[in-house]
């Protein structure tokens, strides 16, 4: 019985403990952490202060205006405008095959085994492109394309198949204008090359391949490129957009539609586009246009001269105190240059009082002389001053001086 008490009294104050501990878990939990943690922080009464992060400068958030891209997201407004002056050329050449061999140059069989044999011809045809530059009907376009053509074919945007005929060309900047007797063609409208920048908008529009009016679009790759050894006389517009073959003669052209240049060639080593295109400058073959229409052919100055850099070797043995100017490396017999006493081995640093230190620029600056004109040349010959006045002549056709 003693022991049965005993038990009844730990088990009531055992409950009792628990009881207790449980009253004082729910009410007071803190007490049971024996205060090796802080308190939980009340929930705040008023709105907690966040720190202001620092301020950006606006030129960081906004960039310039310069540098804000106004370009639209579609070109097809410049195309609508453009393309209707875009013509495709196709030509057909008479080809004459040369006899064969066993016969001689009368056409009769050397051996007296066949009869008498004349020479056969077939045609062959190519394509281009053209740009109509005036409503009456002058289209310009790259001598290339229809150079040695019997028959000139024109396809208009809107379909319509006329025929063309050559006013005359200038193979020397590789450009052509044609005639095509139709009024009222959409002429194109021009752009001004010199305000055009590295890094403008340029799209191509040609018939490449002959699969029909295309256009590719690229930027601006550089600007007054020559020395390629394509023409005689080269200023080139340079752009990476797609220029093919059958793409050339035709509009290069900006953001606005407006007639940049014209399509001439590309640089590739598989025939194909490799992000290397050349464009005549509007601005060059206006002037070429202009003159083929008035004359028939591009009057050009000549002096009858080849030309040859000064290297600083060349100035070390030819005693020059510093490199300037240009040598003559050879003189026309009977030329402008040789009548007035020009010799080879002279060098040229002035003409007209204007410095040149370089061959290609020396030749552009006589070209641009109208014949009958006469010019000073100033220079040296071995330590002896030179001046001269000269009698500019006209450029015979295809020549290289």
């Amino acid at each position: 019985m003693e022991f049965r008490k005993l038990f009844s009294f730990a088990l009531t104050s055992i409950t009792a403990g628990l009881a207790a501990a449980f009253v004082v878990l729910i009410l007071q939990p803190a007490l049971l952490n024996n205060n090796k943690q802080p308190s939980p922080t009340p929930f705040p009464t008023s709105p907690i202060q966040v720190p202001q992060p620092p301020q950006i400068p606006q030129q960081l958030i906004t960039p310039p205006a310069s540098a804000v891209s106004n370009g639209p997201a579609s070109y097809s407004a410049a195309v609508k405008k453009a393309a209707p002056s875009v013509v495709n050329i196709f030509t057909t050449k008479l080809i004459i095959e040369p006899l064969n061999p066993i016969f001689g140059d009368s056409g009769r069989p050397l051996f007296n085994q066949q009869p008498t044999a004349k020479p056969r011809q077939r045609q062959e045809t190519s394509l281009g492109s053209g740009v109509i530059m005036d409503s009456r009907g002058y289209i310009l376009t790259n001598h290339h394309v229809i150079d040695g053509a019997s028959e000139i074919q024109l396809v208009l945007h809107d379909g319509r198949n006329i025929p063309a005929a050559v006013v005359g060309t200038d193979p020397d900047t590789d450009l052509a204008v044609l005639f095509a007797h139709t009024e009222n063609l959409p002429a194109i409208e021009l752009g001004n090359t010199d305000k055009i920048e590295v890094g403008d908008v340029a799209l191509a529009i040609g018939n490449p391949f002959g699969v029909g009016q295309t256009v590719t679009m690229g930027i601006i790759s550089a600007t007054g490129r020559n020395r390629l050894g394509i023409n005689t006389f080269e200023d080139f517009i340079q752009t990476d957009a797609a220029i093919n073959p059958g793409n050339s003669g035709g509009a290069l052209i900006n953001a606005y539609g407006h007639l940049l240049g014209i399509n001439t060639v590309i640089f590739s080593k598989t025939g194909g586009s490799q992000g290397i295109g050349f464009a005549i400058p509007v601005s060059l073959a206006q002037g070429i246009m202009q003159q083929l229409l008035v004359h028939g052919r591009v009057v050009r100055g000549w002096l009858g001269i080849m030309t040859q850099d000064i290297t600083p070797e060349l100035a070390e043995s030819f005693g020059l105190p510093r490199v300037e100017g240009v040598l003559i490396s050879g003189v026309l017999e009977q030329g402008p240059a040789d009548l007035a006493g020009i010799v080879p081995g002279d060098i040229i640093t002035q003409i007209n009082n204007i410095k040149y230190t370089d061959s290609h620029d020396i030749l552009n600056a006589i070209a641009m002389q109208p014949p009958g004109s006469i010019i000073t040349i100033t220079g040296w010959r071995g330590q002896h001053q030179l001046k001269l006045k000269i009698l500019i002549a006209e450029r015979p056709p295809q020549s290289k001086h």
